[in-house]
């Protein structure tokens, strides 16, 4: 054989062994940051308020869910956590933090839900509840439309794969630690 068939092989076997070890290599997983206890006992509190036909409500699923102790109407949780010290408030997201939607026609109480994953500056996922009537929905999409990049506007995959009406949301709410 001669030097430079050699060298042509030998370069492919490299290619090769590092196209191995990159097909055997994951992506980093993001953790998902939320308390697998307290998913389990939110999730298990819905379902017993289900079993005895009572409705599931985003307020205390996500009370439950965030470690948030916010009483009251999800459109009321803003306004309380910016009077209080023992919450954060942010106009991003973080795992965690309680996504504030403000009061609409539509929706005049108003909404909260739980981040759980962050999949890009304009896309997170949620957990909450009641989104669709008495469910709970983990992982479901939100993405940020609005003009300035601020989480203000934002869509829910209310069914895979499509986005619903504009919502606004006035921010995210997280528990001191």
């Amino acid at each position: 054989m001669s030097v430079k068939r050699l060298q042509l092989l030998s370069r492919g076997s490299i290619l090769l062994c590092l196209l191995g070890l990159a097909a055997c290599a994951q992506a980093p997983q993001r953790s998902t940051g939320i308390d697998p206890n307290r998913l389990a006992f939110s999730v298990k509190e819905a379902e017993a308020l289900q079993s005895r036909g009572a409705r599931v409500w985003c307020v205390p699923f996500a009370r439950n869910l965030s470690g948030v102790e916010i009483r009251g109407n999800a459109r009321t949780w803003w306004h309380q956590a910016k009077s209080q010290e023992s919450f954060e408030v942010s106009k991003a997201p973080t795992v965690g933090a309680v996504m504030a939607f403000s009061a609409t026609s539509s929706m005049p109480l108003g909404h909260v839900a739980v981040v759980s994953k962050l999949v890009s500056d304009r896309r997170v996922l949620v957990d909450h509840a009641n989104w669709h009537r008495n469910q709970v929905s983990l992982g479901m999409a939100v993405i940020d439309v609005s003009d300035k990049n601020d989480w203000s506007r934002v869509r829910v995959e209310s069914v895979p794969g499509a986005f619903g009406s504009v919502y606004p949301v006035n921010g995210f709410i997280m528990a001191k630690s």
